[in-house]
């Protein structure tokens, strides 16, 4: 009689908890763009390296995280049906985003933001995970990042084409994750997750606020659609309360 193999990566709260921590952070800092959108105060988001920066590392954990997910998901036997149910999820928001982003900035709306670009990496990085090796997948993760570097073209400036990401300037838009330089991270987060998961044992009981940092990272993708609706319905009530 054959007896199930357990997954060599149990689940534990740590990689949730350390989306949570993103998902705060993230939320800080859409509820800092919001309030000098609707004129609470000044800031550039778009030029002062204090904000671009935040913003970069906030995308570079969320797919540092992703990467990670999916590494640990392969090595508990995830099979296509559950990740296609999940990709399916994922490039919906996307589409959402897509709309709301529209009607809010019909001239920078998000064409392929976060959500879009981790829809089409995480086929990307599914069907490389189980073919390469780690070496391999560290240096097709330093491609990723060095490409764009050194390789740029106008092709690539359309709304078309801009997904690839090796374009010669920034496109005018809300939200932008294009493949390059990006899969790099998600594919760094599965070199990580290989390495470094083994090496650290099972779960250890966790404090509050790790547990609730994890329940936060296990409902991420809810949570990421909701927050902004609910911060700007807010500013927008208590302008309106202010005003009356």
């Amino acid at each position: 009689m054959s007896h199930a193999t357990p997954p060599p990566f149990p689940r534990d709260d740590r990689l949730d908890a350390l989306r949570g921590l993103a998902m705060v952070w993230m939320t800080v800092f859409h509820f800092s763009f919001d309030l000098q959108h609707y004129g609470f105060f000044r800031a550039d988001f778009y030029g002062d390296p204090f904000w671009t920066w935040q913003r970069s590392c906030i995308v570079s954990l969320f797919l540092l995280c992703a990467g990670m997910g999916q590494a640990v998901a392969l090595a508990q036997g995830q099979g296509w049906p559950r990740f296609w149910r999940r990709w399916g999820q994922v490039a919906g928001c996307a589409l959402l985003v897509s709309l709301g982003s529209w009607f809010m900035f019909p001239r920078s709306f998000i064409s392929f933001g976060v959500l879009h670009g981790m829809a089409l990496m995480l086929i990307l990085l599914r069907w490389g995970l189980p073919r390469l090796g780690q070496g391999a997948l560290l240096g097709l993760a330093l491609g990723c990042l060095l490409l764009p570097v050194f390789v740029q073209h106008p092709f690539f400036d359309t709304r078309w084409t801009n997904w690839v990401g090796l374009v010669t300037h920034k496109p005018v838009t809300e939200d932008y994750v294009p493949v390059l330089p990006w899969l790099g991270l998600m594919l760094a987060g599965a070199v990580l997750a290989r390495w470094l998961l083994p090496r650290l044992g099972a779960a250890r009981p966790s404090g509050p606020l790790r547990r609730g940092l994890a329940l936060l990272g296990r409902w991420s993708l809810s949570y990421y659609m909701v927050h902004q609706p609910v911060l700007i319905g807010g500013l927008m009530l208590w302008q309106a309360t202010m005003r009356g």
